[in-house]
């Protein structure tokens, strides 16, 4: 003879734990993205201004170099993966301005000139 009661409470079991799981995936999907290793900022960059036709003057050694800065910045990590994506874009004004702030204040250093 089957017993219908387990069948029932397995079921219920299963789909009570589904909708958690559920939340579980869409939370570590969207929870925000991890921030980037230097050497992924560092692509990013290499291949933004090779695209820009300026791969010649922006190395992969200045890249690195401000990569370093960059990842070690207060930048978000929505910012940073931007630029490990090769793409100009800033999660908003305060990430703009601090971008700006470490390209000039590492300028010299990274691409090996003068203001």
């Amino acid at each position: 003879m089957m017993n219908f009661d387990r069948k029932l409470r397995t079921r219920s079991r299963l789909l009570l734990a589904l909708p958690a799981a559920a939340l579980a995936l869409s939370l570590a999907a969207c929870g925000g993205a991890s921030r980037p290793s230097e050497t992924q900022v560092a692509d990013g960059l290499t291949k933004y201004f090779e695209e820009a036709g300026q791969g010649d003057i922006f190395t992969a050694d200045a890249a690195s170099c401000f990569a370093g800065y960059l990842v070690d910045s207060d930048l978000s990590n929505e910012t940073l993966n931007y630029l490990a994506n090769g793409e100009d874009k800033q999660a908003n004004q305060d990430d703009y301005d601090l971008l700006q702030t470490v390209l000039k204040d590492n300028m010299e250093e990274c691409l090996g000139t003068g203001e």
